[in-house]
């Protein structure tokens, strides 16, 4: 829970500066935070996960980008370009360098057979594929408020990641190799 709530602190105060203040302070204070996560990690010599590396570098670009040229399009791409390196790098694992970063992260605690591993990793391609377009459609279609789009990237993209990941562990259930069952009775 602990991870959780400091793998989410950015986004938080993203959603609290935004409320307070307007785009411009939330991006800039998202920026400080990504960056006091990544000081933090080091100073308590913790594991900087690649993740937390490509956000801050993400962040910085296009938070960068969208306090120097005062565009907010800039930080409305964030969530779409994230999630779409993220469906890049699953992808391009699998069918360029033939492995498969689901079961890399995940196979030491289930196991599965090949073919399921390879669904499992293109739904979550499609899943940030989705989300990354879904995403750009809140942000730039007109129909939806800036106000909108902020809880949509604060609380629509994380609740749709969670029921995903819930609905995949489900199917998951379903496909988990069972250890062979002991005959020996008492």
């Amino acid at each position: 829970m602990k991870k959780l709530l400091f793998d989410l602190f950015p986004l938080i105060l993203f959603f609290i500066a935004f409320r307070k203040f307007d785009l411009y302070v939330a991006t800039g204070v998202t920026m400080a935070a990504v960056a006091v996560q990544i000081i933090w990690l080091k100073i308590r010599q913790r594991t900087i996960e690649a993740m937390h590396w490509i956000n801050l570098a993400i962040i910085m670009v296009f938070g960068g980008a969208t306090l120097l040229f005062q565009n907010d399009a800039f930080i409305k791409w964030k969530p779409t370009v994230l999630y779409w390196i993220f469906a890049a790098v699953l992808l391009g694992s699998r069918l360029i360098m033939q492995r498969n970063l689901m079961q890399k992260l995940m196979g030491a605690q289930v196991s599965l057979p090949t073919a399921v591993w390879d669904k499992l990793n293109y739904s979550w391609v499609l899943f940030f594929i989705v989300s990354g377009a879904l995403n750009l459609y809140i942000a730039f279609s007109g129909q939806f408020s800036e106000e909108q789009w902020v809880s949509f990237k604060a609380f629509g993209l994380l609740g749709l990641l969670v029921i995903f990941a819930i609905g995949q562990s489900i199917w998951l259930a379903k496909h988990i190799k069972a250890p062979a069952a002991n005959d020996d009775h008492v």
